[in-house]
């Protein structure tokens, strides 16, 4: 038997302003007389959603803001009521919803941790037990008895997830909390999630924007669009359509940006991608030649200038980048239109979208620095394997042979 079951569950909200008081007893007189009013639009933020966890599975929530993640981690935490359908949960529920929740600011770290446990059913002896192993693990030994009021954002997510995923409940809802806190913390946070999935056998349900996450920890994922449950499967399928809708989304999005920014009164800077021949073009095949244009218009020389194009991905991890200095020498370019072509050979990140940003050193006035990001996106293709292949496990492929001996 499944140990959670969501059953055609829908959850509306009305859209607008609440109403004052006056409004509502205006609105009340009108329905007695039979006079029309104004009804509020409603707005479906989850919109008939079926599935079932198993007990020990690890699922993973994804899609886009405003999808209905959130609303439907609260329906699971038993938060929120159903507008209609059902949602069945056979066990205890340790929720970790967003930074906070299940926190009282008024107590202090030690008292919180007795609130969660006594919330979740678990005896003050089985507390007094893990009380130290949740003390030394969220790093907060000399603020455990100050009121979590004074506490920071990361401070207080290290305590939430601490009591959370210390406590002996049945099903643990992570969202959005794993990329809080300092990076040696994340650490820990995923080194205790892993251990929970391998080790103890936890049902597990982490939503993320950061699909690396996800196909790192979950095997299966929940892919949400307007409220809708669009796909329930394996999660490489499932992240691999969210990245076609992300794909999608930048395209549309780029073609009314701005692929140019001026660098200040005297410098402006476009950047576009163009092929062997010169036509501009916004996609390569996968090892292709990348040709870049630079597009100067300067009122004043440029002196022993530094030209510094990088690639970053659309979420903005910063891959690779060249450098001029290299190429050029005592490089003076004087005032007027220029073009500075930029070729990357066989360009080696794998089939995907990316972006392009761009850094201008001038050595008239070297402390200013010229900067500018996503001045233009393009897209890596491949006949030999789509996007999906090592979207997640990498940006570049190795070059390598592999050999197979039959010994004897």
């Amino acid at each position: 038997m499944a140990i959670i079951e969501v059953n055609h569950l829908t959850k509306e909200y009305q859209l607008g302003h609440l109403t004052s008081l006056k409004d509502t007893a205006l609105n009340t007189l009108k329905r007695l007389t039979f006079q029309p009013i104004q009804e509020r639009e409603n707005f479906k933020a989850l919109d008939d959603v079926n599935f079932h966890i198993e007990e020990g599975e690890v699922v993973g929530i994804i899609g886009h803001n405003g999808a209905g993640k959130s609303t439907l981690l609260k329906h699971l935490a038993n938060i929120s009521k159903p507008t209609k359908g059902e949602v069945i949960v056979r066990g205890s529920v340790a929720p970790l919803i967003e930074v906070g929740a299940g926190v009282n600011p008024e107590l202090t770290g030690r008292e919180n941790i007795f609130l969660n446990g006594a919330i979740l059913g678990i005896t003050k002896k089985t507390i007094q037990r893990k009380l130290d192993e949740i003390i030394d693990f969220s790093e907060l030994e000399q603020f455990i008895d100050t009121p979590v009021k004074r506490y920071s954002s990361g401070m207080t997510v290290k305590l939430g997830f601490s009591i959370a995923t210390s406590m002996e409940a049945d099903i643990l809802i992570v969202d959005e909390v794993l990329a809080v806190g300092d990076l040696a913390f994340q650490r820990k946070c995923f080194d205790r999630m892993e251990n929970m999935i391998k080790r103890e056998g936890k049902t597990v349900i982490v939503v993320s924007h950061n699909i690396r996450q996800i196909e790192r920890l979950c095997k299966r994922s929940l892919l949400l669009k307007g409220g809708q449950l669009l796909f329930d499967g394996d999660v490489k399928q499932s992240t691999n359509l969210y990245y076609n809708f992300i794909d999608d989304k930048i395209k549309s999005n780029s073609t009314s940006q701005l692929n140019e920014f001026d660098s200040n009164k005297d410098v402006s800077i476009a950047v576009s991608l163009c092929d062997k021949i010169g036509n501009k073009i916004d996609s390569i095949n996968y090892m292709d030649d990348l040709c870049l244009l630079l597009s100067i218009t300067c009122s004043r020389p440029l002196i022993n200038p530094i030209f510094s194009i990088g690639i970053h991905t659309v979420d903005m991890l910063y891959l690779t980048a060249s450098r001029s200095d290299n190429h050029f020498k005592h490089l003076t370019i004087p005032a007027g239109k220029h073009t500075i072509k930029c070729i990357i050979n066989s360009f080696p990140l794998t089939p995907g979208i990316y972006s392009v940003r761009l850094s201008l050193t001038d050595g008239l006035i070297p402390n200013d620095s010229f900067y500018g990001e996503k001045l233009t996106t393009f897209t890596v293709f491949s006949q030999d394997f789509d996007h999906s292949t090592y979207r997640g496990e990498c940006f570049l492929a190795l070059p390598s042979n592999w050999i197979a001996y039959n010994d004897k």
